[in-house]
């Protein structure tokens, strides 16, 4: 993990209720605990400034049951 966080904008197929939002928030965490992550069901959207790199997020993601896709980073 690098020290400087950066943003990153992430399409998440598969939430369907803010119990997804929930696990969602802490897949990423557990890959960087100060991470914040702002969740969006309705768009799909996860929004993280994070420390962890865009692929390392989307591959948890991913293992956690969803299909995520990086929008930036």
């Amino acid at each position: 993990m690098d020290d400087t966080p950066i943003e990153l904008m992430m399409r998440v197929e598969g939430m369907t209720c803010e119990g997804c939002a929930n696990a969602v928030r802490r897949t990423i965490q557990r890959l960087d605990p100060e991470a914040e992550v702002a969740v969006d069901v309705a768009q799909g959207r996860v929004t993280t400034t994070t420390r962890a790199q865009s692929l390392d997020v989307a591959q948890a993601l991913t293992k956690a049951g969803y299909t995520a896709t990086a929008m930036t980073g």
